[in-house]
């Protein structure tokens, strides 16, 4: 009699257990693909840090672009993401800052026109690029896109003028594409083909800077506005520690990043005002 009570009452005390786990404290952490080999074991590693300092469950899901992410995170599949500035900037009012990266010592990046290294194809400006192909990263992107895109109205060029252009998903993706000449030309996020090349990889390698934007408010780490509570002071607070011990500084330094700090929404000004005018011009 007791082992049948016992196995009538285990649906319901697995269904239990089901629910008290979904019920506790955890943070799921959406971004596009970090540039490392080792990406899978690096996300891992950096979820266990934080989970130690939150203590709570830190886990990190990479998706192929920020569309998918945006999804995730308003569908309540995600509390946090690392998104770009031009994504926080249409959607700051579901947003809230968390972190933004400091790199060389500020929280700023540029946005790269490169092109294949070695012999010039000719391309040493934006007004060159009438007729050929260009790379784009994603739709989301301002490096990847919404700068170039006012780049090309400033060259007195319409993205018809080019003989083609196509979403590359993902800054190292351009890369390889230049690197391979499919591309004649790419847009491409200037912190991650420095990363690129100090890790001397091979597209990076072998492509090379023609253009550099002047800085833009670096992509930021966001929540969704009145997801995680007091929760969210904790993880802000775990991010800008980082830099303050060796196995932080260690992760840090894999990511090619000084660490994190707590910026105000106005470092974005320059990147609001180029989705202004592509919202005037589409």
């Amino acid at each position: 009699m007791q082992r049948r009570t016992l196995l009538q009452a285990l649906p319901a005390l697995v269904g239990l257990g089901a629910a008290n786990a979904a019920d506790r404290p955890r943070i799921r952490i959406g971004l596009t693909a970090v540039i490392l080999a080792d990406q899978v074991a690096f996300l891992s590693r950096w979820g266990s840090y934080l989970s130690s300092r939150t203590g709570v469950s830190v886990t990190f899901s990479a998706r192929e672009s920020y569309q998918q992410i945006l999804d995730l995170l308003f569908g309540g599949q995600l509390e946090a993401a690392w998104i770009c500035g031009y994504p926080y900037v249409l959607q700051q009012a579901r947003l809230e800052l968390l972190a933004v990266p400091i790199y060389e010592d500020k929280p700023l990046y540029r946005s790269y026109l490169i092109r294949s290294a070695g012999k010039s194809n000719g391309i040493e400006g934006w007004a060159d690029l009438k007729g050929r192909v260009l790379a784009y990263s994603d739709p989301l992107s301002n490096s990847g896109w919404l700068v170039p895109q006012a780049q090309l109205r400033a060259a007195g060029l319409l993205p018809r003028d080019l003989r083609r252009g196509f979403f590359a998903h993902g800054h190292r993706n351009v890369a390889e594409a230049v690197a391979a000449r499919l591309a004649d030309a790419g847009c491409i996020d200037g912190y991650v083909w420095e990363t690129m090349r100090r890790q001397k990889m091979a597209a990076a390698e072998r492509t090379e800077v023609v253009w550099r934007s002047e800085p833009y408010g670096f992509p930021p780490l966001v929540v969704r506005a009145g997801a995680l509570g007091e929760l969210r002071q904790q993880l802000r607070s775990s991010l800008l520690a980082m830099s303050q011990d060796a196995e932080g500084q260690s992760l840090l330094q894999a990511l090619n990043l000084d660490g994190f700090a707590q910026e105000p929404g106005s470092i974005f000004a320059s990147i609001e005002k180029l989705a202004a005018e592509q919202e005037r011009v589409s």
